[in-house]
């Protein structure tokens, strides 16, 4: 089988095709140690059984009138219900977008286009996910004033900022609840209190917290907030935006009456069945405290065997407030991009950030505000376990890891 560097078309120095070759040439049997799931999730077995009737029996319209279109329309209400339980909100506060991307981009250009008359000034922090830091710089050009806000050295927010920060002509407040690339948990309830006596509509990229935090709209004090299917072993291709009752926002996609009025077109029954069952398990059935365990003991052993490298992120005193699957780890004197090209080769798969960059010789946007130097930002391996992760494919990184670092440093 021939391989091109289409694959990666980023990664064009020579040294790599090797590694790329070997992928398809070798015929030893190797591992499949998935330790990507920031990035994507498999699909639960449960919730692929509950979407396949939605392909070929229950395959109506929920938009139709007749006896096909209102079973589809019953699966697609009883998913806004079950969502709307865990959110503790209204059903009709739950809108399904296409992705997360998506939802975001509403929340962003739909709330600051819709208040401009009120104030044009925005906020968000330096470490957003770019589908919304790339929605607030095109607003920039639209000529609204946004203040990105620094974190300290372990990625949080200080809630005393935002105060700080805020305006008359503040609309909009933006920060994600759970930081992709670090781990880092930002302190989202005290930020929505300090919110609740502001005008500004608060928003949140929950993503990576669904099924560790409380989704509690009200507790947290949040107007609108991101959550998508492919984070919690659901299907690709289905966000959910929470929008509270009387947000002043204006739709993205214009076309039918979907979703009231706020998203256009034919609703996706197959992912939204597929979605609520897969938020309904994750909610019910955590399994954070051996997570945890696996990922502590992984970082112990990696930092154990590798000399120079540092965890990226919370920390000692302050590690609770990590996500319990995440490791950021900086490797010093290595390319990030070949340590992930060696790993795949041994059958282990991680990344380098964000899946959304991945492949970009770019530093990372969240590791420059930690203050990492651009040599250390492209030397970090993100590993993020998940619910079907072992200690024998633990033990295994463990085991590998440092021999591929040796490697690198002395070619």
């Amino acid at each position: 089988m021939s391989t091109t560097f289409t694959l990666f078309p980023r990664l064009t120095r020579p040294k790599f095709q090797p590694i790329i070759r070997a992928q398809h040439t070798h015929t030893m049997k190797k591992p499949q140690i998935y330790l990507d799931h920031a990035s994507t999730t498999p699909l639960d077995p449960k919730v692929l059984k509950a979407i396949l009737p939605y392909f070929s029996e229950k395959y109506g319209n929920p938009e139709s009138l007749h006896e096909k279109g209102k079973e589809a329309l019953i699966a697609v209400d009883d998913a806004r219900e079950t969502i709307a339980k865990f959110l503790n909100c209204r059903s009709r506060e739950v809108i399904f977008c296409g992705t997360a991307t998506e939802a975001n981009n509403l929340a962003i250009f739909g709330t600051a286009r819709a208040n401009k008359d009120k104030g044009n000034h925005l906020i968000t922090t330096k470490i957003e996910h770019s589908s919304v830091t790339e929605p607030f710089k095109q607003l920039e050009k639209e000529g609204f004033k946004v203040t990105y806000l620094d974190v300290d050295n372990e990625g949080f927010v200080n809630p005393e900022d935002v105060a700080r920060a805020l305006t008359p002509k503040t609309t909009l407040v933006s920060i994600m609840y759970a930081n992709n690339e670090i781990g880092t948990i930002e302190p989202i309830k005290k930020i929505g209190r300090i919110l609740a006596q502001h005008k500004a509509y608060f928003h949140t990229d929950a993503c990576q917290a669904v099924g560790v935090e409380s989704l509690d709209t009200k507790a947290l004090n949040l107007d609108m907030m991101t959550i998508n299917g492919s984070k919690i072993y659901g299907p690709k291709g289905i966000a959910v935006l929470y929008i509270k009752r009387d947000t002043k926002i204006e739709p993205l996609i214009h076309g039918g009456m979907h979703e009231f009025n706020m998203r256009a077109g034919t609703h996706n029954t197959p992912a939204i069945v597929g979605f609520a069952k897969a938020f309904d398990l994750i909610q019910k059935n955590k399994k954070n405290a051996h997570i945890t365990k696996l990922r502590d003991k992984l970082i112990e052993g990696l930092l154990s065997k590798i000399p120079r490298s540092h965890i990226n992120g919370p920390k000692g005193k302050t590690i609770s407030h990590r996500l319990p699957n995440n490791i950021n780890i900086t490797i010093k004197s290595i390319n990030a991009q070949e340590a992930v090209l060696h790993l795949d080769d041994a059958g282990i798969f991680v990344s380098t950030g964000s899946a959304c960059k991945m492949g970009t010789p770019s530093p990372s946007n969240t590791l420059k505000a930690l203050g990492l130097p651009r040599p250390q930002t492209l030397s970090t391996l993100r590993i993020t376990l998940g619910k079907t992760t072992t200690e024998k494919e633990i033990d295994y990184v463990i085991r590998t890891l440092p021999k591929i670092i040796e490697n690198l440093r002395n070619t």
